[in-house]
């Protein structure tokens, strides 16, 4: 998993509420179980005409919306099925942050476990954000997104999906780099009742 720490970039703006993941990634496209190359499905029904042609109204299609890696949202983000590919959608399209008044629990969830940071904000500043495209920075070891006036704003972050993405783990690569410890730990807990000498 790639790490992520400060984060500057230009922001994509969608101002649409209740964005849910089969409108971030249809369910035709959840035949697969890697990440590769999902970014092309991402937002398709939008993205995309009958005839598979990207859209020229559509924001990620405009030229200035290219290497963007801030994505602005409406609020209630990431509703409906749980599918990791709506994350994955977003990380290979190049996205490595989502901004909103709210996310769904579940795609926060799977967000946070797949790399890529959802930046919660009050209503105040999310209104702000969605007004315009503009320069930002999200500083996950300060837990600050940065406008380019230089106000500043915290958001929330469980310390430790922030200890995953700030050093580039995920769970299981987090229990892995644990395994020493925790062979010790058993050794020196000696048998356990419930086990067999």
């Amino acid at each position: 998993m790639e790490k992520v720490r400060v984060i500057r970039s230009r922001t994509v703006v969608l101002p649409v509420d209740n964005v849910d993941t089969d409108q971030i990634i249809p369910a035709r496209f959840l035949v697969t179980t890697t990440a590769e190359g999902m970014g092309r499905a991402l937002f398709a029904d939008w993205r995309y005409d009958g005839a598979g042609q990207p859209r020229a109204d559509f924001v990620l299609n405009r030229p200035e919306s290219a290497g963007a890696r801030v994505l602005v949202a409406g609020r209630n983000f990431g509703c409906g099925s749980s599918r990791e590919h709506a994350v994955w959608a977003l990380r290979d399209h190049g996205f490595q942050a989502v901004v909103s008044a709210g996310f769904a629990d579940i795609f926060r969830t799977n967000a946070l476990k797949n790399g890529l940071l959802p930046v919660a904000v009050e209503p105040g500043l999310h209104a702000a954000l969605l007004a315009a495209s503009q320069e930002v920075t999200i500083d996950l070891g300060e837990r600050a997104l940065i406008l380019a006036d230089g106000s500043r704003a915290t958001f929330p972050i469980e310390p430790f999906a922030r200890y995953c993405l700030v050093n580039g783990v995920d769970e299981l690569a987090f229990l892995l780099s644990r395994e020493g410890a925790i062979a010790a730990h058993e050794r020196a807990a000696g048998p356990l009742p419930w086990r067999s000498s």
